[in-house]
């Protein structure tokens, strides 16, 4: 039984392209050095390594440099609407006395960009047709908010509208259970660096779970649930994804891979994935 309805073309304004990027978040975000970033540094300041053209001195060596943090965040496209669309390619660089405004913004415009992936794929799950209308509304409400000017975004009401959405997503994950026949499965308590090796993960609920450095190698994961797991150093070598839900880009940068591991086909394979 397929999960989601096929349509390619709705995911390619959720790819963050960093060639249309001002650095954003390399520089408007918070670093800390154990989450796998260069150094500690404060938000609002560039990082060492950004260059002059936006681009990283040490984007090629991330990997060998275990640079995990880098590694596995994804703005979803955020950046460039910023840069592109909102400030029409001017950067925080070219108006220095708007620099923070701008970091503002991006970091507002990035948590509706998640919130949108989310519900973009909640559309295309045939179990969710019942809540189609509801969820469209709330994708047109999200793409108006972010063609806002800076002052309007930056005193939108995210949690009201983040607390509408989770309303959505809450009901979406339920239907989608009942479909595979698979509410209240249980899951194991605790995943951390365990073996799951081969285990038929289909129609768990992993939201929000600490799955870190976990073994989910030959895994089947359909219709399996996402939604803000924690994927660092996980296990997915030959594991079945392509019927995941609600799986990142940025959660599959965190995890281990390879080309034989299936992924949804809205995602891309990592170039650390072998």
């Amino acid at each position: 039984m397929m999960i989601h309805e096929r349509n390619d073309k709705i995911w390619g304004h959720m790819k963050s392209d960093c060639s249309k990027c001002s650095g954003l978040c390399c520089t408007a975000l918070f670093f800390s050095k154990t989450d796998g970033f260069p150094k500690d540094k404060a938000a609002g300041q560039p990082c060492t390594n950004l260059l002059n053209d936006y681009r990283c001195k040490i984007h090629s060596q991330l990997e060998k440099q275990k640079m995990k943090g880098c590694i596995g965040y994804d703005c979803f496209g955020a950046g460039q609407q910023v840069t592109q669309v909102i400030y029409q390619g001017q950067t925080w660089n070219d108006i220095p006395d708007r620099s923070t405004e701008i970091f503002d913004v991006f970091i507002n415009v990035f948590k509706l960009y998640q919130i949108r992936y989310y519900l973009i794929e909640a559309a295309s799950l045939i179990s969710a047709q019942p809540l189609k209308e509801s969820i469209q509304c709330l994708i047109d409400e999200n793409i108006k908010m972010c063609h806002y000017s800076p002052e309007s975004i930056l005193s939108l009401d995210l949690e009201q509208y983040r607390q509408r959405s989770n309303h959505i997503l809450k009901q979406v994950c339920k239907l989608l259970q009942q479909s595979i026949d698979s509410e209240g499965k249980k899951v194991p308590v605790n995943f951390l660096g365990g073996n799951f090796k081969g285990r038929d993960m289909s129609g768990a609920d992993l939201s929000s779970k600490l799955l870190i450095a976990a073994n989910f190698e030959k895994c089947l994961f359909h219709g399996t649930i996402f939604l803000g797991a924690d994927t660092r150093d996980t296990n997915f070598n030959n594991a079945d994804l392509s019927e995941a839900v609600f799986l990142t880009q940025g959660q599959v940068n965190s995890a281990k891979g390879n080309r034989n591991t299936k992924l949804p086909c809205h995602l891309d394979y990592p170039s650390t994935w072998k």
